[in-house]
């Protein structure tokens, strides 16, 4: 679609028009947004990112805004917008507003909703010159197109140098079917300090917010055996954690301990055990992450020599 304003326009791309998002002539902040950690072409090429999902606007045959949505390679919709670069000068957030609110009238995720947008900050990043003007002019302008605060997110990151933690001696892990994958996150969810599962299940209940979570698990392109249910020695359920592996790095992508088990640091044993399973098939880096008001699970990462890494402000 193009749209016209004045004398901008703002478009998605066509296959060979590549060269359109790649003129972009501002550098990235360091830290801000993906786009100064990742190469938009190389996603691009891996289908992470498409033509019809990137977006730019344009003035006088020149690229002055840009943006991108991500999605899993298999997806027919985007999951996500994480790239977003709203140029410069006085009219930069006017410009690259008009250009987001013309993309999300296109942009629709598998179940009909406009894609959240995650904005990835390095630690510390409000009292950081410069990286905190860039922040700003980026949530300035999503909120402009529509987008509210929701929550933010610390990013974990693993590396073997950081050392492999021991696993449990007090609990006895299996591999886990569906079914009983979805009765414990169905039970894990009441009381949950994690924003998405609680909005979920204020949205549509405690079945359907398990059967959510349990749908995104699924999709992610890892061995369905690597999942676990941990149990004490006399047979207790105790919880589910599910080390697995995104489009670009291993993940802790679930780990939650039922009501009734918690307050006693089953979260370590959970996470001790991911984590060495994913080491032990040769994962050079684990990703992780968790709300910033979940600090018992902020307190298990640290403790298993997991590195705060970034801020992930999250809006809806």
């Amino acid at each position: 679609m193009t749209t016209k304003l004045n004398d901008l326009e703002f478009r998605s791309l066509r296959a060979g028009e590549e060269h359109l998002f790649l003129a972009y002539p501002q550098p990235p902040v360091p830290g801000v947004g993906v786009e100064s950690r990742r190469v938009w072409s190389d996603l691009l090429a891996d289908g992470q990112y498409r033509p019809e999902w990137s977006w730019v606007a344009r003035r006088a045959g020149h690229t002055v805004a840009r943006c991108a949505f991500w999605g899993f390679p298999e997806s027919a919709s985007p999951y996500s917008l994480d790239w977003l670069e709203p140029g410069a000068g006085p009219d930069c957030r006017e410009i690259a507003a008009a250009l987001l609110a013309t993309a999300l009238r296109e942009m629709r995720t598998a179940e009909g909703a406009r894609p959240e947008y995650h904005l990835f900050l390095p630690p510390g990043w409000r009292d950081t010159e410069g990286v905190r003007e860039a922040a700003e002019d980026r949530l300035a302008v999503a909120a402009a197109a529509g987008y509210e605060p929701f929550i933010e997110r610390f990013n974990y990151t693993w590396t073997p140098a950081d050392r492999v933690p021991a696993r449990s001696t007090r609990l006895v892990f299996r591999e886990v079917g569906d079914e009983q994958a979805l009765a414990v996150i169905r039970a894990s969810i009441e009381g949950t300090l994690d924003g998405h599962s609680a909005r979920d299940a204020a949205r549509h209940g405690l079945a359907e917010a398990a059967r959510i979570m349990l749908t995104d698990l699924a999709d992610l392109p890892s061995p369905r055996e690597w999942w676990r249910a941990a149990y004490t020695p006399d047979g207790d359920l105790v919880g589910l954690v599910v080390p697995a592996r995104n489009p670009a790095r291993a993940v802790i992508g679930y780990l939650a301990v039922v009501p009734a088990r918690r307050g006693r640091g089953y979260a370590d044993d959970l996470l001790a055990e991911a984590t060495a399973l994913l080491a032990e098939q040769g994962a050079q880096e684990i990703g992780a992450d968790t709300d910033l008001g979940n600090r018992p699970m902020a307190a298990a990462f640290a403790r298993a020599g997991y590195r705060n890494t970034a801020i992930r402000v999250v809006l809806q």
